[in-house]
């Protein structure tokens, strides 16, 4: 048993399910550490996407009530009707342009100075819609219909660039739209869903020859860690909105990608370059 692979396993797991439901970027995070544990090889993306699935399905679990009445209201219920078809709407942007683009993303932005980058760039955004005002359309998720749906689908395919964040892109994106900040943040929550599980399975099918019996201990690890830490990440997030903006994290992407940028150029470390 490789214990510093499991090791490696742990952190990464941590990482991504603190940072996946937060505007910080999880891909973006995972891209970084994964560098500095040296484990950015294929097998290493291979395991930064399986992991993700340990914390879409933390998501599921919070929200296990509100989806169970969704689905099984299909075809009856209006409500559960549009949701579900909010969602898809929503969706689909990203699908499309993830399957046509993201082989030449990975090639070129895959790495941590493009990470740090973003991060900074989406962390001035972040602090230039917190200074707008903002009003409020759409109170919760159940009223919102398929024009603000497609608006939040549409910035979503922003999270296509490593350093942005999902999360990030999609709440600013409804705060923008005037979605109220609980509600923007719901969407985004049951957005990851879909799309999370499509880019899960699609990259494992994929790249399923990299996949070996003898990795199930790391893998498990990982997902399990993902799983636990981004259900405290969700939970912590809804208290931490209803009192606060989304300031704080804009101050930490600048932060921390000016660190990764003057690391980088001052070579104190050695960040890939591909």
């Amino acid at each position: 048993m490789d214990w510093l692979l499991l090791t490696k396993a742990l952190i990464l797991g941590i990482v991504e399910g603190l940072t996946e439901f937060l505007p910080i970027s999880s891909t973006g995070h995972l891209i970084l550490v994964g560098d500095l544990l040296d484990f950015n090889d294929e097998k290493g993306k291979v395991f930064a996407i399986v992991i993700q699935l340990g914390a879409i399905l933390a998501v599921c679990w919070e929200y296990r009530i509100k989806i169970s009445k969704v689905l099984t209201g299909i075809g009856s219920h209006e409500d559960s009707n549009r949701f579900v078809l909010n969602l898809f709407i929503a969706f689909l942007p990203a699908a499309i342009l993830g399957l046509l683009f993201i082989k030449t993303i990975k090639q070129y932005l895959f790495h941590p100075t493009s990470v740090a980058i973003a991060l900074i760039v989406g962390g001035v955004i972040i602090l230039w819609a917190e200074r707008r005002k903002h009003v409020v359309n759409v109170e919760s998720v159940e009223d919102m219909d398929w024009k603000h749906a497609l608006k939040v689908g549409l910035v979503q395919c922003l999270a296509l660039i490593p350093g942005t964040s999902r999360s990030g892109a999609t709440i600013i994106g409804g705060l923008f739209f005037g979605l109220s900040r609980k509600a923007a943040t719901e969407f985004s929550f049951f957005l990851a869903i879909p799309i999370m599980f499509a880019a899960t399975f699609y990259d494992v099918y994929k790249h399923r020859e990299l996949l070996h019996f003898n990795d199930i201990g790391m893998f498990g690890i990982g997902f399990v860690v993902s799983f636990i830490s981004a259900l405290l990440a969700v939970r912590g997030l809804l208290r931490f909105i209803s009192n606060h903006d989304f300031t704080v994290f804009a101050w930490y992407r600048i932060l921390f990608g000016i660190i990764v940028l003057v690391t980088a150029y001052s070579g104190l470390v050695k960040w890939s370059t591909t």
